[in-house]
């Protein structure tokens, strides 16, 4: 699942290119280049996201494209007008899911993001360095990416989060301090 928080002046814009961009075809072979989504790990799992999504429209979100559940099986979704305290945006749903908030100013995304029990990394997409470091110096994240999607890694980047998105760091040298009982003599 991916948070989205798009300031207000391009919601509009940015919502017309949802659908368009939204898988519309799951397969479920992993081998296959054209699959784009999967299955839920179990048809539990997809039933919990299901209601979720379900739970956010009720509680005034719109669903834009997707939801439709069929056994293990979940479409894509893409939630707009979500609030900070609806269960979508605050936990994990680990689904095909996709909630979009906005916001007028830089410090209204920061309170978005920081609102999640979560914090694993995120991305902030600007023209201006002086934006994009005022908002990494205060996010509850463990890591911020500039102009990429916050999924973007390499291996000898320190990779982890914080709050409920893990304890310590991946990466090689954060590997090999994990494995190391240091000793001082």
């Amino acid at each position: 699942m991916k948070k989205l928080s798009v300031v207000v002046v391009a919601i509009t814009p940015f919502v017309g290119l949802l659908p368009a961009a939204s898988p519309t075809t799951i397969r479920c072979e992993a081998a296959d280049d054209a699959t784009e989504v999967g299955p839920m790990i179990t048809e539990a799992d997809a039933i919990r996201a299901e209601a979720w999504i379900r739970e956010a429209v009720a509680e005034g979100a719109r669903l834009v494209v997707g939801g439709e559940r069929n056994g293990s099986f979940i479409t894509p979704a893409v939630l707009t007008d979500v609030t900070p305290g609806m269960k979508c945006v605050r936990l994990e749903a680990f689904a095909p899911l996709l909630t979009v908030a906005t916001y007028a100013t830089a410090d209204e995304a920061i309170a978005v993001t920081n609102a999640s029990n979560y914090g694993l990394q995120c991305g902030v997409f600007t023209s201006s360095i002086d934006t994009a470091m005022y908002i990494a110096r205060r996010v509850e994240v463990g890591g911020v990416i500039v102009n990429d999607p916050s999924n973007y890694r390499v291996d000898q980047m320190p990779y982890g989060g914080v709050k409920e998105s893990g304890l310590g760091r991946e990466g090689v040298r954060y590997a090999i301090e994990e494995l190391t009982d240091p000793k001082l003599i």
